[in-house]
């Protein structure tokens, strides 16, 4: 009897190797964070308050009730976003929350195999495991399970919009953001894009979709105006607990004032001259712009306005993957230092020296959001430079190598041929 049909299939390539060795430890990731950690859950508890809130707007009672003097979550959505998590509440809590676990795991994955196929790679591709294992080994995806937020539906939005807009779909495009906004503003700084493209139809559905949920929710809620009177206000405080902005560590160490904002100036300076760089010499190049100029967005409103909590840098998951690109201002090591900063799940907490591992493990996000803005900074100004000192500035910025490449290479794929055969 032969067992040589048994025998498991041997990579050929290093490639295969790869993906045999990956896929199934990224599966096997995936679901211990999914069933073990995720339902396990942890202290802090973001869907209780927004269970809570959907059980009270569908009893016709108060929603926005939250005290504000304790630390723990709480109920922020406004009147739009209470429409749309209402359903939640048809269940019992514990089931409700298994199947809002389950929905951001599958809106996570979505979002990453959309990612990929903007950038023309598939499921055969090395980079297909390697990203499913990366993003779900991140604090910003675990802790999105366990504390059991809605930021994997607002990735699979921000991936969504970026992709229709890139397609020219202006009206879907500004559909999938404008319900990632009715929710929660996290992605509003993105509306910069389509606004300095001139896609004004963008913003039809951008802006309607809001707010036609929100005419539709104010008649339906008891104390939508509490929203206003009572939550506005509390949002827009700058709290000294789990804000990882500029001015929430500020207010947290003590700084000085003047310090803080000569800090926050010097960024926007920097993320100011950078999107004009973006915008004058990348424009054309449309999916470095707009992942490039969209993580640098997002970042800056996460590390410049007065909230700015670490697991939002799942938001940045597309600037992290243009570095597949062969002009991304990705492809270097401090960029690198800056993700473990904002994305790593380890802990830096040292029982034998607690002063220096809370110093560390508090303030990694603020230096990882900083150093991405440095790094883009000083990639796009070192290619202005260089080209201008070389005299060919009217040809763009991009390294000397990649022109040289351009020159000696074949005429490229059009576009339709190339998104068929990367399906293959």
């Amino acid at each position: 009897m032969s067992f040589r049909h048994l025998e498991p299939r041997t990579g050929e390539t290093t490639a295969q190797v790869i993906r045999f060795a990956l896929w199934p430890i990224a599966i096997l990731t995936v679901l211990n964070r999914v069933i073990v950690k995720a339902v396990n859950g942890n202290i802090t508890d973001d869907f209780r308050p927004v269970y809570n809130a959907a059980l009270a707007f569908l009893n016709r009672r108060e929603v926005y009730t939250a005290n504000f003097d304790s630390v723990d979550p709480h109920y922020l959505y406004p009147p739009s976003g209470t429409l749309i998590i209402a359903p939640l509440a048809v269940l019992d809590p514990e089931r409700s929350r298994w199947l809002f676990i389950g929905v951001n795991a599958v809106a996570v994955i979505v979002a990453l195999y959309l990612l990929l196929r903007m950038f023309q790679l598939g499921l055969s591709s090395v980079a297909a495991p390697v990203v499913l294992l990366a993003a779900f080994s991140t604090e910003t995806v675990t802790n999105t399970l366990i504390f059991t937020n809605i930021n994997g539906l607002i990735l699979l939005g921000e991936v969504l919009f970026m992709m229709l807009l890139l397609r020219r779909h202006p009206y879907w495009s500004g559909a999938a953001i404008g319900l990632t906004i009715a929710v929660k503003p996290t992605l509003a700084p993105l509306l910069l894009l389509p606004l300095v493209r001139k896609e004004w139809r963008v913003f039809v559905t951008a802006v309607g979709i809001p707010v036609v949920l929100t005419l539709l929710a104010l008649p339906l809620s008891v104390d939508p105006m509490a929203f206003v009177s009572h939550t506005v206000p509390y949002l827009l405080e700058t709290r000294d607990y789990f804000n990882s902005a500029i001015v929430g560590n500020g207010l947290y160490y003590g700084l000085p004032t003047a310090l803080v904002l000569a800090l926050r100036a010097v960024f926007a300076v920097m993320v100011l001259v950078s999107l004009w760089l973006l915008w004058k010499y990348y424009r054309h190049d449309e999916l470095f712009f707009v992942t490039t100029a969209g993580g640098l967005l997002l970042v800056a409103s996460f590390l410049l306005a007065s909230l700015g909590q670490m697991y939002y840098s799942m938001m940045l998951f597309p600037l992290i993957m243009s570095v597949v690109l062969r002009n991304s201002v990705m492809r270097n090591w401090p960029a690198w230092l800056a993700v473990y900063g904002f994305l790593s799940y380890d802990s830096w907490l040292v029982g034998r020296f607690p002063e220096f591992g809370r110093s560390i493990e508090y303030l990694r996000t603020t230096w990882g959001w900083s150093l991405i803005i440095i790094v883009i900074f000083a990639v796009l100004v070192g290619r202005y430079l260089t080209a201008r000192r070389e005299g060919r500035l009217d040809g763009g910025i991009d390294p000397a190598f990649l022109l040289d490449e351009n020159t000696t290479s074949p005429k490229p794929v059009p576009a339709t041929t190339a998104g068929t055969a990367a399906t293959h």
